[in-house]
């Protein structure tokens, strides 16, 4: 290995605390990018919420909901009518990760072979440990 490539590769070091480590640490829960994508369509209350992810189970969605609202991600509106009512909706901070997040969904739409072949993989490795 010559001095050059040493450098290049003694570069590319992904740290615990950059930024492309740290957006996992947000992003890390099954539901938080989804949660956060609906949003990017508009407020909603829990039930549209559940309609929208079908598979979320309650506890998992009000569980994801505290979360992206204690980081600042989703403010929650309580009005004060009866029966109570409740609407989330993205806060600015929220909305800077709309945009990575619409790329990523637009990629997965348009490569779902490329998903459907990473599932089959990932299935046959199953069964071959079994």
């Amino acid at each position: 290995m010559n001095a050059t490539t040493e450098l290049a590769e003694s570069a590319f070091v992904l740290r615990e605390n950059c930024p492309q480590r740290r957006i996992h640490y947000i992003l890390n829960g099954k539901w938080t990018s989804m949660v956060i994508y609906a949003l990017s369509h508009g407020a909603m209350r829990t039930g549209q919420l559940e309609r929208t992810l079908p598979g979320i189970s309650k506890k998992m969605l009000t569980q994801t909901l505290r979360d992206v609202e204690n980081s600042g991600l989703v403010n929650r509106k309580v009005f004060n009518v009866v029966p109570p009512r409740v609407e989330y909706s993205l806060t600015p901070l929220g909305e800077t990760f709309v945009e990575p997040l619409r790329e990523l969904y637009d990629w997965a739409a348009r490569n779902a072979t490329a998903l459907d072949e990473l599932e089959r993989n990932l299935q046959k490795a199953e069964s071959s440990v079994s």
